[in-house]
Parts: C-alpha cells; sequence; structure tokens
C-alpha cells in the first residue's frame, strides 16, 4: 500500500496503527512533544521527529511543524486521529495535490461531521432521526436563555467543533443556562479553538449506542454492528461492550441503516461512528459522528474479526471494501474498560499524575488484549488526557467476557499513581449491570453519595483479614531465615502459632493463626479458615486459595508499624496488624495531630486556574 506513514497523535492509538503497519510492512514516523521524547510511541516506530513543547497546542497540533515533518521524512501518509481544525485539513488538501494521502474520510466529510451544527441538518436531510433543538449557532448567554425556554427544559449545552465530553454542559433552568453556556465557550476555546455552542433537548435516562461504519471511495458503506456505551462519567465512556444488551435484531437493522445514510450522504470513506442517543422504547436519536477511530473500537474488532485500521488504510490507497454487509457477524461478546490515572473516590475520577513506578498488564489471562501507550517508568503528565489503557476481554458469551475481565482487573498491577480499577470492577460485578440496566445515568444512580469503593460482606471481610495475617506471618517467618539458615541461632524458629490483633476500618478484631505447612489455619470471628498459596512474597501479584476459594490480591504497601494496604476485590483495604502485646500497649501511643486545613484553599487536581471570581475586600 504505503511506504511510510506519518502517525500524528501520541499514546495508545499511535501504538495501535504503527502494529497494524508492522503487520502490513509499512515503516512509520512518529511525531513527539519535548515531554514525550521516550515515549513508547517513538520507540516503536522506525523515526520519530520533535514537533515541539508539551502543550498539545504547540506540538501535536502545531499544523506547520507537521507538515514541514511529511515534507522532510517524505511520508506517503500521515494518519490522524485527533479532534482536527479546518486549517489542518486545507494544509492536508495542499499536501494531497504533492502525493500525500490521509488516512481517513475526505475534508469535506470531516468539516461537516465535526461541526455539530451542519451535521445535524445534514442527518435531517438524510432521514436520520434527530433530537429535537435549536440548529443555529447561539450568540451570547441572553440568547441561550431564551432558545432553552423554547425547547424546554432541561436542555444540553455543546460545542459545535467539541468531541469526548469537552464543552458540554447540561442546564435545568435559566441560570444554570448563562452558567453552562459561559463555561462551555471558555472550554470549547480552549480545547478545540472555536468557541461556538448549539442547544438542543436532552433526553432524560437515555443509553448512549454507537454504530460502526466503514466506507469506501467507490460508494459502498458498511455498518459493523454496534457497540453499547453507557457507562459513563462527566460525558466521557468508562465501559464498553459489544453487542448491546438491549437492541433486538431490528432495531440493530435501522440503526445500521441510517447510519449508513448519513455516511453515504457526506460521501464518507473510512472507518468512523455514528452515535445515538437510544430511550428505553428503543426510539434512536442522531447524536453527532465521529469521523476518526474511536478509542472503543478493539470491541468491534473482536466481535467482527476485522482490523479496523487496516481496512482505513486500505480505503486511503483506493481499494474498494472487500466485505459485503452480510459477511459481518457478531462472534461472541467483548467488553472494554477504560484505566485511567484518576481517583474514581474523588467525582468518579479526578486526574492523577506521576510516574509509573510499577506496570504490568494482565497478559497472562487468555482473551485479553490491552492497548496502551505506557510502559514501567511512564509519566502520567498534566499534558494529556490520563488514559493509562484500554484494557479488553473477549468470551463466547457476555458472561464469560465479564468474568475475564474481573480476573484481569484483579491482575493489573499499576502502582505510582491513583487509578479507576476499583470503579470499574464494581461496575461490571454489579447486578444491575449484569443484567443489562444501564443508562447513561448509571453512575450517579448506583453511587448517589459517591463511588466509596467496594463494601464488605462478613465472609468477604474474614476472607481479607485471614489473608492479611497469613502474609504476615509467612513474612515474619521469613525474616528470621537469611540463605537458608536462622540469622540468629538463639531465634525460636518452631513457632507454629500467633495471636494477633488487626484493625480494619472502624474495627479490631482477635485473630489466631497456625501454620501447618505451606498453609495457615486462621480463626476470625470463631471461625476457621484455611489459607494456603505459594508465599512469593516478591511479587507483586499474590494468588491466595481461601477455604477451595481462589483469589487474586496485591500488597500495595507495609511499614514497620504494622500497617499494610492490601488490594482485595479491587478496592484497596488499609489495615494494621499487631501482635497482642504490642496491640494492648499501642491505647499508650500519642495518636499524630490531623493538619488543620481550615484557612487553606487546595486544588483537588493539577490544572491551570482559569478564573478568580474574588477580589480583596469581597465577603466570601
Amino acid at each position: 500500500t504505503f511506504e511510510k506513514l506519518l502517525i500524528a497523535n501520541r499514546g495508545e492509538i499511535a501504538c495501535r496503527v504503527i502494529k497494524t503497519c508492522k503487520k502490513m510492512g509499512i515503516k512509520t514516523v512518529a511525531i513527539h512533544s519535548d515531554v514525550d521524547a521516550n515515549a513508547v510511541h517513538v520507540k516503536m516506530a522506525d523515526e520519530s521527529v520533535c514537533v515541539g513543547p508539551a502543550p498539545t497546542s504547540k506540538s501535536y497540533l502545531n499544523m506547520d511543524a507537521i507538515m514541514e515533518v511529511i515534507k522532510k521524512t517524505r511520508a506517503q501518509a500521515v494518519s490522524l486521529n485527533v479532534s482536527i481544525c479546518c486549517s489542518f485539513l486545507s494544509s492536508l488538501s495542499l499536501q494531497a495535490s504533492e502525493g500525500v494521502t490521509f488516512i481517513g474520510p475526505d475534508t469535506h466529510a470531516i468539516q461537516a461531521m465535526g461541526d455539530k451544527i451542519e451535521s445535524k441538518l445534514l442527518a435531517k436531510n438524510a432521514k436520520v432521526n434527530t433530537i429535537p433543538g435549536f440548529d443555529g449557532v447561539v450568540k451570547d448567554a441572553d440568547e441561550a436563555v431564551r432558545i432553552a425556554r423554547e425547547i424546554g427544559y432541561p436542555v444540553m449545552i455543546k460545542a459545535s467543533a467539541g468531541g469526548g465530553g469537552k464543552g458540554m454542559r447540561i442546564a435545568w433552568d435559566d441560570e444554570e443556562t448563562r452558567e453552562g453556556f459561559r463555561f462551555s465557550s471558555q472550554e470549547a476555546a480552549s480545547s478545540f479553538g472555536d468557541d461556538r455552542l448549539l442547544i438542543e433537548k436532552f433526553i432524560d435516562n437515555p443509553r448512549h449506542i454507537e454504530i460502526q461504519v466503514l466506507a469506501d471511495k467507490h460508494g459502498n458503506a458498511l455498518w459493523l454492528n454496534e457497540r453499547e456505551c453507557s457507562i459513563q462519567r462527566r460525558n466521557q465512556k468508562v465501559v464498553e461492550e459489544a453487542p448491546s444488551t438491549f437492541l433486538d435484531p431490528e432495531t440493530r437493522r435501522a440503526m445500521g441503516e441510517q447510519a449508513v445514510a448519513l455516511a453515504k450522504a457526506v460521501k464518507y470513506s473510512s472507518a468512523g461512528t455514528v452515535e445515538f442517543l437510544v430511550d428505553s422504547r428503543k426510539n434512536f436519536y442522531f447524536l453527532e459522528m465521529n469521523t476518526r477511530l474511536q478509542v472503543e473500537h478493539p470491541v468491534t474488532e473482536c466481535i467482527t474479526g476485522l482490523d479496523l485500521v487496516q481496512e482505513m488504510i486500505r480505503v486511503a490507497k483506493g481499494y474498494p471494501l472487500r466485505h459485503k454487509q452480510a459477511d459481518i457477524p457478531i462472534n461472541g461478546w467483548a467488553v472494554e474498560c477504560r484505566v485511567y490515572a484518576e481517583d474514581p473516590y474523588k467525582s468518579f475520577g479526578l486526574p492523577s499524575i506521576g510516574k509509573l513506578s510499577q506496570y504490568q498488564e494482565p497478559l497472562h489471562v487468555p482473551s485479553v488484549r490491552v492497548d496502551s501507550g505506557i510502559q514501567q517508568g511512564s509519566d502520567i503528565s498534566i499534558y494529556y488526557d490520563p488514559m493509562i489503557s484500554k484494557l479488553i476481554t473477549y468470551g463466547s458469551n457476555r458472561a464469560e467476557a465479564l468474568k475475564r475481565m474481573e480476573e484481569a482487573l484483579d491482575n493489573y498491577v499499576i502502582r505510582g499513581v491513583a487509578h479507576n480499577i476499583s470503579l470499574l470492577r464494581e461496575v461490571i460485578v454489579h447486578p444491575r449491570f449484569i443484567q443489562g440496566d444501564i443508562s447513561t445515568k448509571f453512575l450517579p444512580e448506583v453511587y448517589p453519595d459517591g463511588f466509596k469503593g467496594h463494601k464488605l460482606t462478613d465472609l468477604e471481610r474474614r476472607e481479607l483479614l485471614a489473608t492479611a495475617v497469613s502474609l504476615y506471618v509467612a513474612e515474619q517467618l521469613r525474616s528470621q531465615r537469611f540463605l537458608g539458615t536462622p540469622r540468629i541461632p538463639i531465634a525460636k524458629s518452631k513457632r507454629s502459632s500467633w495471636e494477633l490483633s488487626v484493625r480494619l476500618g472502624d474495627g479490631i478484631y482477635p485473630v489466631a493463626v497456625s501454620k501447618d505447612g505451606s498453609s495457615f489455619s486462621v480463626e476470625v470471628d470463631g471461625m476457621k479458615l484455611n489459607v494456603t498459596s505459594e508465599w512469593n512474597l516478591a511479587s507483586p501479584l499474590l494468588s491466595v486459595t481461601i477455604d477451595g476459594t481462589q483469589r487474586t490480591i496485591q500488597r500495595i504497601s507495609r511499614n514497620a508499624s504494622g500497617e499494610t494496604s492490601i488490594q482485595f476485590l479491587g478496592t484497596v483495604y488499609k489495615l494494621q496488624i499487631l501482635t497482642k502485646v504490642a496491640a494492648e500497649l499501642s491505647k499508650y501511643m500519642p495518636e499524630k495531630a490531623a493538619e488543620d486545613t481550615s484557612s487553606i484553599l487546595r486544588s483537588p487536581m493539577p490544572g491551570t486556574v482559569v478564573a478568580v471570581s474574588v477580589k480583596p475586600g469581597d465577603m466570601v
């Protein structure tokens, strides 16, 4: 196809494109900012060029620098997967005349579908179901209020050039409309360089279901089934799956045919996604069309067997599609979890930054795929999206795919930054999710007071206590030995029972432990549990069997005062394990006073101050 392809992107999606290029024998050129000089996508590519400093506007969206790299490296094609502004597209049109091919749809399709106002009008003309709303550009906050009243509350205020949940606000009254207009236009200007907004009716409690389309330059177009993307926070997807539990074959076909009609209306040629909102009666409404490869595309690849990047490259070269609509199957079930460097206990995910001090993907679990652009030692910085990876599991049915996801999340080692694995694991084992009873409001409905982690049952609490004390005793026994011999000859090496006290949350639990070979018998709450393991204390993952139930745990930290943190069922629990004597003496230890933060204003996350709404002398 092409000899050399330039990838104007970073992270996991750049790595994903490089993998297919290697398979097809195409050389790759990576661009990077100065802080990404050692990034995984840079190491994977055949060539790499720095295009500027860390901020995306000065590097990955620096059009002049990227055009210069295309000329310098003599790349025949360019792959872009970002929200691209129109000036970039006109530059691409110039390059096209010089023989450079864009891997993606034609510029007119990107412009038409990238503008939410124009795309909605095109969708109406193509007989696609659309959401009631105002189709023009909203001039100011007063006009926004007037339009919102005409449509009827609640309304959704959206950035016309937006995507990824940015520049979107829901307003339930006039005051929220004014505030939403101000914040959305600010966010849209900073994210997309375009502050135009539109307003439409907000459909309460919908599902977010999208159709993957694939079209060529010869007028052929296919729909590659749907993806269920309803589990979201801040209008950004968290868990996706294909197919959807909700759609019947008739609705699936109707949505697919409308998606293809829209693609043909704009002469679309490449892979793209048509997003719909679906209400409880299976009425569906066009939301937007994404003219790029979506983050969640792997679940479609799993159930159809297609390599979407390869198909995009073939279409860009001018080949017709190899498949007919009847050839597109639904084989099995696939689930994707977006693993983010975020603290899920704060607003379902406040971004976290730092260095990945330890990182191990669960690739030893069968039918697991991990699309990531990082490795151990990588930095998660304030400049880019805090996504760590996309974790995908596949099964012959939904139950199998979810069981594998549960296992994969338990076996995923991430240290150095906060991450959302606890939230992901709770979502996929929740009874409502398992039954398919979901909507875009799933997280706030299931966790109205915010996410608090896994709530242990009495049995699970006993399992955690038994595992923690077994680990503690195994470590005590190891510390007595040095190169296979007792370190101190007078050490009591034959000890076989321990009486301990464990603090977990607000409770203190007396625990008795006795050793029998490589297993421990633990008595908690008057009940005996048998704990066995290989007790490889150097491994970040520990497979433990408690009364026949296998659990994979991770010990996150420990210190000399008996405090330890253990990841159990996805959630990290803090415990303190003391001997009976130490526990009795601990009441004499002074408690460290908590810091008085009443006069301190702390930012919950790194970021840029965009407004200070008070001045000296104001009463707050």
